[in-house]
């Protein structure tokens, strides 16, 4: 059986599915939602109709792009890949606000399922896809909607939680979802799978900026201008390396997410209430910044929301940008003169 499943290219790992396939499908909800809700709104704010098109377009193929993309993460054969269009279509849609972890969890097994039967036949172009969609769909039937439930609670919990209790998990959720950005999973992929948005999305913007930012400027010295770049508008990944080999680099970053999201909590009430993926993207290609702005415009259309103030403005760009600059910049120095932090302990390869 070992043997097997060797040959099919089939490994039980969190790594596989826990950390490739996340990534995997964030990157498919950024080339399909998000991308899409950017161009969506760039159409409304200029009154391009085909901006809108385009962007509507792009939305409405969430589910069908993250299943091809954990397809890919996976290896899987052609016929696989191309019958998870079906699969992640059903699944999103009946995983509702939760259907990203629904689109997650049944890629893999109808992906695994089509793997065990690709070319084991004389007419693999019916076998394989017949499988891989019966598989996926079924189970899409079966258990999308109490996953999306699910998953759905638990975003609902943690924001009902932020709401109740500002300060506190503003902290949490910010350390959390900035420490997850940083480590190599998906903390997109879990604000998508949690839908977290509100007051709780704002936190986790705040605790990726933290990170992306804050190891951006701490290691200026180390990497000037590109690692500025690469780290504040890509990602803090970048410094894992780094981390494992002196984590106490990580302090100023951490210490910077727990300050900004209680600040983004309970002074700014900076909320996030664009597409629930923005909430863990950060500034890379300054995704949050455009999620939160996508979602004033939508409490406004809602009527929950009157305008857009200098104090929004002045909220969000002091979360996203200067006080993780400021904060982390200071603490990294303090750390750098008590010799917690080395020469090049930040330096990227």
């Amino acid at each position: 059986m070992k043997e097997f499943f060797k040959r099919k290219n089939i490994i039980f790992s969190f790594k596989r599915y826990g950390v490739d396939c996340l990534g995997a499908m964030a990157q498919g909800l950024f080339c399909s939602l998000l991308i899409g809700t950017i161009i969506k709104t760039l159409g409304q704010q200029t009154g391009l109709e085909y901006l809108v098109t385009v962007g509507t377009y792009a939305t409405a193929f969430a589910g069908p792009a993250m299943a091809i993309a954990i397809g890919y993460s996976l290896q899987a054969p052609p016929l696989v890949l191309f019958s998870l269009i079906a699969v992640g279509g059903a699944a999103n849609e009946l995983g509702g606000a939760g259907g990203p972890l629904a689109v997650l969890i049944i890629a893999i097994l109808a992906a695994e399922c089509g793997k065990l039967v690709s070319k084991e036949t004389k007419i693999d172009i019916l076998v394989t896809p017949f499988v891989t969609i019966f598989v996926g769909v079924s189970l899409s039937s079966l258990l999308a909607p109490a996953i999306g439930s699910a998953a759905s609670s638990v975003g609902q919990l943690i924001m009902w939680a932020t709401d109740l209790q500002p300060f506190l998990m503003g902290i949490l959720v910010s350390v959390v979802v900035g420490i997850a950005l940083t480590l190599p999973i998906s903390s997109a992929a879990i604000c998508a799978a949690l839908s977290l948005t509100g007051l709780a999305g704002g936190a986790a913007v705040a605790g990726c900026c933290a990170n992306m930012v804050g190891f951006a400027v701490m290691s200026f010295k180390e990497n000037k201008w590109g690692g500025l770049i690469s780290q504040g508008l890509g990602t803090s990944m970048l410094q894992m390396g780094n981390i494992v080999k002196n984590p106490k680099i990580w302090i100023p970053p951490i210490i910077a997410s727990a300050i900004t999201g209680s600040l983004a909590t309970c002074v700014f009430k900076l909320q996030m209430n664009g597409t629930p993926v923005s909430s863990g993207m950060g500034t890379c290609g300054l995704v949050g910044q455009i999620g939160v702005y996508t979602g004033w415009l939508n409490d406004i259309a809602a009527g929950t929301k009157t305008a857009i103030t200098a104090f929004d403005w002045i909220g969000l760009v002091l979360i996203s940008f200067i006080l993780p600059a400021i904060i982390s910049l200071l603490l990294g120095n303090l750390l750098r003169k008590i010799g917690w932090i080395k020469e090049n302990d930040l330096k990227l390869d």
